[in-house]
């Protein structure tokens, strides 16, 4: 059986990211003895916003929506989150 290693202290959240994206974690933990965990009413935060937009675009949005049968402000945060990452991916921030 390998011994497990201590875990140092850090200074702060980048110095521990720093830590753990170059550790072998199985060098600090037992996974032999993990267990599944679960986190039923883990959300993700939100926060609601006032957003101004053509009634004709909001209009399209609806149909759309309709279409697929979802509610139109669930298919605006999918289009939104999509471009966002689309964007985001492409300037590499």
């Amino acid at each position: 059986m390998t011994k497990i290693k201590r875990i140092p202290r850090f200074k702060n959240e980048d110095e521990e990211r720093k830590f753990w994206d170059k550790a072998d974690s199985s060098e600090y933990f037992d996974f032999s003895s993990a267990r599944v965990a679960a986190f039923p009413n883990l959300r993700l935060t939100r926060k609601p916003i006032s957003l101004r937009m053509t009634e004709s675009l909001l209009n399209k949005l609806k149909i759309l929506a309709n279409k697929k049968d979802v509610p139109y402000q669930s298919l605006m945060k999918i289009y939104l989150e999509k471009a966002v990452e689309q964007d985001y991916r492409r300037l590499a921030v």
